[in-house]
């Protein structure tokens, strides 16, 4: 079996390509250092690095095995954690992955609420991550449950998943814009306009999802600025400078200077999946995953007339 402290000292002498730098991070000297991890590449049969007299670099097989040894350390890591939240009798912990439209929409906030309910002394550990690195964690059990916006597939052999939200959109207009007294807009009227993206690293495929939503509705929006996030974005858009696309759900967030407007005609939405491990190890993710999940998804109501202004407040 291999050691854990052999890997952790392949892990920083790969990270410093250099025995004595590592040796001094480490806190011991070059020789053991050296010998541990010669003893590591023999336990293998494989070759970790490249040496040459100013330095070593990982082989191909060795950047390989990085990425699998710092993921069984990081396990190896929350489970000591874990371990230790126990022995001080806590109830356990919980890691959990999650996309800021988790947060936006209240999805998060309200669950995590429900649990200290019923286990007030859990420990949580939240990561922002986007959606494809949350369900690898899964994979590799460094998370309990993750927030995603992109599923894992239908018959995918580790992970199962589920629907909690479908957020639809609404158009958010400067106050003063000449469409804020539109009654009824029309695809056509939005043509023209300067428009301000949300292009969040979280949610990779949200910018040319709606980008095709709009085309087909009939029109191609004229994208003049970008924003990473949807706040970002609405504070863009009550200084002026464009419209957006925003979600539903930020509708109860304190955001002055901004009309909000329903685009019935519009398919765009945002989804949220709840997605876990189909190997339970916990009763604790057990309970965090039904106070999720529930007995329905939740879906923000979308009305088939256009609202009046809707101010935020």
């Amino acid at each position: 079996m291999i050691d854990l402290r052999q890997l952790r000292y392949f892990v920083v002498v790969a990270e410093e390509e250099h025995v004595g730098r590592a040796a001094e991070r480490l806190h011991i000297s070059q020789s053991p250092l050296s010998r541990q991890i010669a003893q590591l590449e023999e336990r293998l049969g494989l070759t970790l690095f490249e040496r040459s007299q100013q330095r070593i670099r990982l082989t191909t097989d060795g950047r390989t095995f990085l990425s699998e040894a710092r993921a069984l350390l990081t396990h190896a890591n929350r489970l000591e954690s874990l371990g230790k939240r126990l022995g001080r009798g806590e109830e356990g912990g919980l890691c959990i992955g999650y996309i800021e439209n988790a947060m936006h929409a209240n999805i998060l906030p309200a669950a995590l609420s429900a649990v200290r309910e019923v286990r007030p002394g859990v420990h949580v550990a939240l990561y922002n991550l986007n959606s494809a690195d949350q369900l690898e964690g899964l994979r590799q059990r460094s998370l309990d449950v993750a927030l995603v916006s992109e599923p894992p597939a239908n018959d995918d052999p580790d992970l199962d998943h589920f629907q909690l939200l479908e957020d639809p959109m609404l158009l958010a207009l400067p106050q003063h814009h000449p469409l804020a007294s539109v009654e009824r807009l029309l695809p056509s009227d939005l043509q023209d306009q300067d428009w301000i993206g949300v292009k969040c690293s979280l949610a990779k495929d949200h910018h040319a999802a709606f980008i095709a939503a709009c085309i087909r509705a009939g029109f191609t929006p004229q994208i003049r600025m970008e924003a990473t996030e949807p706040y970002t974005a609405l504070g863009l858009v009550a200084a002026g400078l464009g419209i957006a696309m925003t979600q539903k759900s930020l509708n109860q967030a304190t955001h002055p200077g901004v009309v909000f407007r329903e685009l019935p005609w519009l398919t765009f939405t945002m989804p949220l999946w709840a997605a876990w491990h189909r190997v339970n190890l916990r009763p604790l993710v057990e309970t965090f995953r039904l106070i999720l999940t529930g007995p329905e998804p939740l879906t923000l109501p979308r009305s088939t007339e256009p609202t009046s202004e809707a101010r935020l407040h």
